[in-house]
């Protein structure tokens, strides 16, 4: 009953965020199946957040777990048979997609890992869905629905242990998140402000906007990216040559993935600062073997960068 009351909280805290950024005023003729859509997304999201993979999961054979798979692909026809915006070339390849993920991390080899990565982050960075969901504030639905199928191939058919991708916040996380932080700021502020990457903007923020943004960035933009890089990427690589080579190799790829960012080719200031925080992310990290607590390190640096930086 809590974590079902802890779900609709947080499903209702995002309906007011959305409504508090105007999103909700370009769903309204499609709002009850936008909500349904998004709420299907969420709710592999945090089950997987709130607990370990339930033992009847556990219990099931790899073929079953992999057929299995291709539920995460439900909200895509909820969210856009109701609007007659519906693709098949869209549905089946979400469908490649996860069954490609759940086969390769049903064989539990190391390639396979590393392939399965490499999929998931073809469909990101090369933009292949983002017509599934053609709403300014639902941009990011995709990646959600690709995260649901990551979390569920990693966590259900690869049974990858170390990742540390749970909810249930402890003290420790808020504590090292903003450790981590606070040893990042000047680090940035100087390098930023000597590049010409950052801008300070005289703006005051209030409680309801920044608390607004941070819960938006936490949930669509850290955590996912933290369970990719940190989670997964970190994990797998500490294995085999060690935390600390781990650690550099994912930053630096982690500031790779930036490099078309607020550019048309490549940002290598964008890449710099980004590859020196995913350093500081990776710390928050192996520190705690959680990704809520480089999380809360990701999310409330962006947050700043946001509103006072950008």
């Amino acid at each position: 009953m809590g974590r079902t009351f802890g779900f609709a909280a947080l499903v209702a805290a995002f309906i007011v965020v959305a409504g508090y950024f105007g999103a909700l005023d370009r769903l309204k003729d499609h709002l009850p199946s936008a909500i349904a859509s998004f709420a299907l997304l969420l709710a592999p999201y945090y089950a997987f957040g709130m607990g370990p993979v339930p033992d009847a999961i556990k219990a099931l054979g790899q073929p079953a777990k992999i057929a299995l798979a291709g539920l995460a692909v439900a909200p895509y026809p909820i969210f856009s048979v109701p609007r007659h915006d519906f693709h098949t070339e869209i549905l089946a390849g979400f469908l490649a997609v996860i069954y490609g993920v759940a086969v390769l991390l049903s064989l539990k080899r190391g390639w396979a890992d590393w392939s399965a990565l490499l999929l998931l982050a073809g469909a990101v960075e090369l933009h292949w869905f983002d017509r599934a969901w053609p709403v300014p504030g639902m941009s990011g639905m995709p990646k959600l629905l690709l995260l649901d199928a990551a979390l569920y191939g990693f966590l259900a058919i690869r049974e990858l242990d170390g990742i540390g991708f749970d909810f249930r916040p402890r003290w420790s996380d808020l504590r090292i998140g903003l450790r981590e932080f606070a040893l990042y700021a000047p680090v940035a502020l100087a390098l930023g402000l000597a590049l010409g990457f950052l801008h300070v903007h005289k703006t005051l923020a209030n409680p309801l906007w920044f608390g607004s943004g941070w819960l938006f960035t936490l949930f669509f933009i850290a955590v996912p990216e933290e369970f990719f890089f940190r989670g997964v990427m970190l994990n797998l690589l500490e294995r085999r040559v060690g935390a600390r080579t781990a650690l550099i190799a994912t930053s630096v790829l982690f500031g790779l993935a930036h490099f078309n960012k607020r550019a048309a080719f490549f940002n290598w200031r964008y890449v710099a600062l980004a590859a020196i925080a995913g350093w500081f992310y990776g710390r928050a990290w192996v520190a705690s073997r959680r990704v809520l607590t480089a999380s809360i390190t990701h999310a409330t640096i962006d947050t700043v960068w946001s509103i006072w930086l950008r």
